[in-house]
């Protein structure tokens, strides 16, 4: 027989009592302490925030924030999604569409079991269990229907909050959770993974080397050109000498045949002048 968790009568005290930094959440009026988490269970919350915020749906999130969804309860989150709230004005209003929990050792399974009827009874989506202990495995719990389990080889999901699924190694992994966000941030900047960029790079990297071996060969082009125009402007120059010179000769009465065999110009050339 399924054991039925009731959230208690109300309490009396209101979530504006409590200021940023206090270390406790409110159930129906019911204050419930929050102790300080632990070397593996933060470690996992940074993780698992960093890789839920990247996603390029994302708007906006948060660990550890405080929602609000009346006066009499205040539950935070270990990861929470949602869209931007207002800054500065205190309690979030209301729940986050998801939210993730880590239960690690010493959670205790009836506060979290009321947790999460709360959250789904204020309009919660999903809710993701992280189980710390044992084998790795994320509980999925959703309004009106059975929570399911899902081992390390499984994908979560959450269509219409975010754009990518996650697996469930990602959570458990500090190596798949950086690979994960790598992607998101990615996709954040119009690539849809690592190789797009590579190709990108391959691609942009070979047009800069066709147009640097362009440009180089018109600067060999350039530089050729010039030489074979500096030769043959010196050897009309020559040529021009030769001619002046041969010209003075003729002008002196030189025999034509002579002048020729002196300047070695034609005869024809000799007589043209």
């Amino acid at each position: 027989m399924t054991q039925e968790y009731r959230i208690p009568l109300e309490g009396p005290f209101t979530a504006d009592q409590l200021e940023d930094g206090d270390r406790y959440e409110l159930s129906n009026g019911h204050p419930i302490y929050c102790a300080p988490a632990g070397e593996r269970h933060s470690r996992h919350n940074l993780h698992g925030g960093s890789l839920l915020d990247s996603d390029p749906d994302v708007e906006w999130a948060g660990v550890d924030a405080g929602f609000s969804p009346k006066p009499h309860t205040l539950r935070a989150p270990d990861v929470a999604v949602a869209p931007p709230p207002n800054a500065g004005e205190g309690w979030i209003p209301g729940v986050p569409p998801l939210a993730v929990e880590y239960a690690d050792r010493g959670q205790s399974e009836i506060d979290l079991k009321i947790k999460i009827k709360e959250l789904l009874a204020a309009g919660t989506r999903y809710i993701w269990v992280v189980r710390l202990v044992g084998p790795q495995r994320v509980e999925v719990h959703t309004k009106d229907k059975p929570m399911r389990i899902l081992s390390a080889t499984d994908t979560l999901e959450a269509p219409g909050i975010l754009r990518n699924p996650v697996s469930v190694q990602a959570l458990f992994d500090r190596r798949e959770a950086h690979r994960a966000t790598l992607r998101n941030l990615l996709q954040r900047e119009g690539y849809e993974d690592l190789e797009a960029v590579l190709q990108e790079g391959w691609e942009k990297g070979r047009e800069e080397g066709r147009e640097e071996g362009r440009e180089m060969g018109r600067k060999v082009g350039l530089r050729e050109g010039e030489r074979k125009g500096a030769m043959r402007g010196k050897e009309e120059g020559r040529k021009e000498k030769t001619i002046e010179m041969a010209r003075a000769a003729l002008a002196k009465g030189m025999d034509i045949n002579l002048v020729a065999e002196i300047s070695g110009l034609s005869e024809v050339e000799v007589r043209d002048l």
